[in-house]
């Protein structure tokens, strides 16, 4: 059975600029064969919106790094948005709730750095 990961966004970037912060760890669980990498719709979006307001320059443009991602893509779905609205409120972000909803439905460990995340009862990889 393969073990299935949800990638933060920021986790996501790290990996995608080969930044230094991405633990090695972390880095090798990513390439792993016998684990399944998701990455949300929401984090590309969150991505476009930073980048747009020059909060976040990218070394790659957005969509040459969607349509290059080997990683499987969750999509939002009126669950997800439901299961992100009963969540409590611990982290104000939508962006990070949905993607703790998106986790928590489809039993994905959510890699991420942020320890807000780390308070949602969710599985988790710490980065």
């Amino acid at each position: 059975m393969k073990n299935k990961f949800l990638l933060d966004t920021h986790i996501l970037l790290w990996w995608l600029e080969d930044d230094k912060k991405l633990k090695k760890d972390i880095k090798n669980l990513i390439v792993e064969e016998r684990n399944q990498i998701f990455v949300s719709v929401v984090s590309f979006w969150e991505i476009s919106i930073k980048n747009r307001k020059d909060k976040l320059p990218l070394k790659t443009n957005l969509k040459t790094i969607i349509k290059e991602s080997k990683f499987n893509i969750v999509n939002i779905t009126p669950d997800y948005v439901l299961a992100a609205d009963s969540l409590s409120k611990i982290h104000k972000d939508p962006f990070d709730r949905m993607l703790i909803a998106q986790a928590k439905t489809e039993k994905l460990k959510l890699i991420t750095a942020d320890p807000k995340i780390w308070r949602y009862k969710i599985s988790i990889t710490k980065a």
